[in-house]
């Protein structure tokens, strides 16, 4: 019989038993360990600190983490195993999720509907009465798939190379079938037969889930030809109740999936007379301009940086994370969610830091720090590198080379936008004067609008709406590989400095 050992998790105060030599990464995850490398020893993002008990040192470990940082007990989690009885120090987090409450108008139709917005990083689930609209439930939590890598490109490198892509497509279905289950148990009532379940999410989340082939989007074109909607069964899906149709909608193409098709449906931005914008800075960036004349849209690779991965103490907008830094009489002033002491810095903390920092001098237009300083401490412990501000350059430079791109193929400028919606967690926290200092968002401000969880809000819409309409959308949208624009690589780099004082 297999012996087990306790392990403690600090300040979250939970105990509980496994099996001997199991590995931390399988049990970490669910205690809000992020492991944003897919568990290679890549990254720090998984760091842990024994408070008692041992973990060996490995050499991946001496390879990532200093002599004075071993020394202080931290570990890399995906790198060990539990071998006998463990306390240890983790960061408390906390997944922050935009749940729609947007009202709209809708044809009564009976049963239940669910909606899904299928998320690399987070998952919401809604239960609604179809004939009222009304949400009778909601439940949120973390994609499993995460600990095999916490940004798209990592999830796809962990399908394709290491044969993982079976596993991910039973973990997200198991895990999305169980929500839903957690749905249908607040039900009460006699009408409880669900009638439609429609999910909508980014390429990748979409051919996962689906179980089509990831090998196109793994290299260069990174294009698909699998990208129209899928409809099971709930018997199809392994799911232990009835639901005669589950619909994951189309894609556009490339990384532009259905999450952005659902909130140009839920902007109506394919019937509007005047020029549109969405943008979603997920752990993706997705730009769209349009009219109901024509659309355009594009991918690029900047997102992990506005929700804190490839940044060295980057985390989610959690409890500890910096979520807000401002100049206070030539100092930056901090806040921390949760009131605690910080941990490290989110999207919008580390662009409101840029942006003081900028206005303060302590960082130039070109992006280096001066005083020929490597780091700038915020509040301690918490600091950014110089490695951390290239890394925002690099995310605000493609956003930017990509909304001049699309308006310029429209033949309009920037004033020439009405409305442009932010999504997603990052759209609705990043303070949009911010943005507009650091050259991320190069727009009117006054007509920048977060727009919360636009996917969720689409995929409701659609419980609802004709089946062809659907069908026809992605067809009315073109979508640019902005990488194969000849002049792509030179918007990209103008786009990376920040701008001076007087470009303001």
């Amino acid at each position: 019989m297999s012996s087990k050992v306790s392990i403690n998790l600090q300040p979250l105060g939970k105990s509980f038993k496994v099996v001997s030599g199991t590995p931390l990464q399988d049990v970490l995850f669910t205690h809000g360990v992020e492991f944003p490398c897919g568990g290679r020893g890549r990254c720090k993002g998984c760091r842990v600190r024994v408070l008692s008990g041992t973990l060996p040192v490995t050499p991946e470990q001496e390879n990532m983490l200093s002599p004075e940082e071993l020394q202080a007990g931290w570990r890399l989690s995906c790198q060990c195993s539990a071998d006998a009885d463990l306390t240890l120090e983790l960061a408390q987090w906390e997944a922050s999720i935009l749940s729609d409450e947007t009202a709209f108008t809708f044809k009564p139709k009976p049963g239940l509907g669910i909606a899904i917005d299928l998320g690399t990083t987070t998952l919401v689930t809604q239960l609604l009465d179809l004939p009222t609209g009304n949400v009778l439930a909601v439940r949120t939590a973390l994609n499993s798939q995460a600990r095999h890598g916490a940004d798209i490109m990592s999830r796809v490198g962990y399908a394709v190379s290491e044969s993982g892509h079976g596993r991910l497509t039973e973990l997200i279905r198991r895990q999305i079938g169980k929500m839903i289950g957690e749905l249908l148990e607040t039900t009460t009532g006699e009408h409880t037969e669900i009638a439609d379940v429609v999910l909508v999410g980014n390429t990748v989340m979409h051919h996962l889930f689906c179980g089509l082939d990831l090998t196109p989007l793994s290299r260069f074109p990174f294009e698909s030809e699998t990208l129209g909607a899928c409809t099971f069964s709930s018997t199809e899906l392994g799911w232990n109740f009835s639901a005669p149709l589950v619909r994951f909608l189309p894609c556009i193409g490339g990384f532009v999936g259905s999450d952005i098709l659902a909130g140009v449906f839920a902007r109506r931005i394919h019937e509007s007379d005047r020029l549109v914008g969405l943008i979603d800075l997920g752990t993706n960036g997705e730009i769209l301009f349009g009219t109901r004349r024509r659309m355009v849209c594009a991918s690029t690779a900047a997102g992990p940086a506005f929700e804190g991965a490839r940044i060295y103490m980057g985390m989610r907008a959690a409890t500890g994370a910096i979520s807000e830094v401002h100049a206070r009489d030539q100092e930056l002033v901090c806040h921390v969610l949760g009131n605690v002491t910080p941990r490290g810095i989110c999207g919008s903390g580390l662009v409101d830091a840029i942006a003081a920092s900028l206005d303060l001098g302590i960082i130039e237009s070109g992006g280096r720090l001066s005083d020929g300083r490597n780091s700038l401490t915020l509040m301690p412990p918490v600091k950014i590198s110089q490695t951390d501000i290239r890394e925002l350059q690099l995310a605000k430079g493609a956003i930017a080379a990509g909304v001049h791109i699309l308006l310029r193929d429209l033949g309009a400028k920037p004033a020439d936008v009405s409305e442009v919606y932010l999504a997603g967690a990052f759209g609705n926290y990043v303070n949009i004067s911010s943005a507009q200092r650091i050259g991320l968002l190069p727009l009117p401000p006054e007509r920048i609008v977060p727009a919360g969880n636009t996917a969720l809000l689409g995929a409701k819409k659609a419980l609802f709406a004709d089946h062809t309409e659907w069908s026809r959308l992605p067809s009315r949208i073109e979508h640019y590989s902005l990488s194969e624009k000849p002049d792509f690589q030179e918007i990209y780099v103008e786009n990376m400095t920040f701008p001076g004082i007087d470009e303001q």
